[in-house]
């Protein structure tokens, strides 16, 4: 882990126990947090972004600005991130076994697996927004 992975993480951490919350922002923060320390610890520029960038509170404030009713984790997650490091974009993968735990053994690979394909379909939800 680099120095500046630690660095965002311990200060999100930080941010996150000891922010002023609204009641937008504490149904979501958790999420937003978790998500954000696994984007630093993928990326160390996006982590050196977190650190130089503002506190955590104000990252829940500009995810919860504009919000309604709802928003789609994806939209949570691309604002907090954009509030670190402008312009950037995240991609969510998701993939549908169609036998899962019905296949009853421990020892199951999906055929796509074996051939070194995704398993199951692959959908690109930007393709959605």
């Amino acid at each position: 882990m680099s120095e500046y992975t630690q660095q965002a993480i311990d200060k999100i951490d930080r941010d996150y126990s000891h922010g002023l919350y609204g009641a937008k922002e504490s149904a979501m923060k958790k999420a937003v947090r978790d998500t954000l320390v696994e984007f630093c610890r993928q990326d160390d520029e996006f982590a050196q972004a977190v650190v130089q960038g503002g506190e955590f509170a104000q990252c829940m404030k500009a995810v919860a600005s504009g919000v309604g009713s709802s928003i789609s984790d994806l939209e949570a997650y691309r604002k907090a991130v954009q509030f670190y490091f402008p312009g950037a974009e995240i991609r969510m993968t998701m993939t549908i076994d169609l036998v899962g735990a019905a296949a009853g053994k421990e020892d199951y690979q999906p055929k796509h697996a074996a051939a070194g394909k995704p398993e199951g379909l692959v959908l690109d939800f930007t393709k959605f927004l």
